[in-house]
């Protein structure tokens, strides 16, 4: 027997709405709709999304749904919609589920057997990914990096190979570092910032990892997202000089010394300290007859 037989007879139901990430103008008419339609709207901050709802002329009850409270507001929430109501799903911006709250609960109608429906809307990682100038085709969402400088690390190793564009949250606290990491286990990769999607200050930022590093590091403000090129085809020989030593100066611009960047750049490419030291040295002798690089490593 289908297990949504009762509810949808019922006529309960969870309804998860994409909402603007910025420009409340992109709310579209079937989200105001669904909106419109809901019994109860949990949102991550009600004081928000309140703003939302009168932009488009609606009043609901609403209780907050976040990071701190979801675990023990899914069940109740899963109780109302079995019990004929329709709640509708709303985050701060964009998409619920996607580094927001929102699949903890739609796990739960799931299991359940309740109706589960998705109001599309504007999402971040998609926006930045069409703006990037990189390839679309395939693609993987990676989120938030993890606060830790390990963690981080052992993240973006995992990633090293994924021939897939890479997209990714970027907090303004975090990014320098964040780039940084980046710049050190990536290399000279092209890579796009998207600053501000949809508002009035938007505004992309396109160039190799360690460029975009080194303007980070300048400071940046806004919601962020980065998107990065796939890696190349494996090659077996190691990463060229010039190569190290270009991501030896991104680390640098970001703010580390120079010990602690070469020590990061031989654990990441896994050649020894001594050469990615001989790389860093031969740019510098480089740089002191005209190159950039050597003046910047200096």
């Amino acid at each position: 027997m289908d297990q949504a037989g009762d509810p949808q007879e019922a006529g309960g139901r969870l309804v998860v709405v994409g909402t603007p990430i910025g420009n409340l103008d992109d709310l579209s008419p079937r989200a105001a709709a669904a909106l419109a339609a809901a019994d109860l709207v949990a949102a991550e901050d009600t004081r928000r999304s309140r703003v939302l709802l009168e932009r488009a002329g609606v009043r609901k009850p609403m209780v907050s749904y976040h990071d701190h409270n979801e675990a023990a507001r899914t069940p109740e929430l899963v109780a109302r919609v079995a019990a004929g109501e329709t709640v509708v799903l709303v985050t701060d911006a964009g998409t619920p589920g996607l580094a927001d709250p929102g699949y903890r609960l739609v796990r739960a109608a799931v299991e359940r057997g309740l109706v589960v429906e998705s109001v599309p809307g504007p999402s971040a990682a998609v926006q930045a990914l069409v703006v990037s100038g990189l390839p679309m085709d395939r693609f993987c969402f990676e989120g938030f990096l993890p606060r830790k400088a390990g963690a981080r690390a052992q993240a973006l190793a995992a990633l090293a190979d994924e021939p897939r564009t890479l997209v990714f949250y970027v907090t303004p606290h975090r990014a320098a570092d964040d780039l940084a990491a980046m710049a050190a286990a990536f290399g000279p990769r092209p890579a796009a910032l998207a600053r501000e999607l949809t508002k009035r200050h938007e505004e992309v930022w396109r160039g190799p990892l360690p460029e975009l590093a080194a303007r980070a590091a300048q400071g940046v403000r806004g919601e962020l997202t980065l998107v990065v090129a796939g890696a190349p085809a494996r090659s077996a020989e190691e990463p060229e000089p010039a190569d190290l030593a270009e991501r030896v100066r991104a680390l640098i611009a970001a703010g580390e010394d120079k010990k602690g960047a070469i020590g990061r750049v031989a654990a990441t490419t896994g050649v020894s300290r001594r050469a990615v030291y001989q790389a860093v040295l031969d740019a510098e002798q480089a740089g002191g007859t005209g190159g950039a690089t050597g003046a910047t490593l200096m």
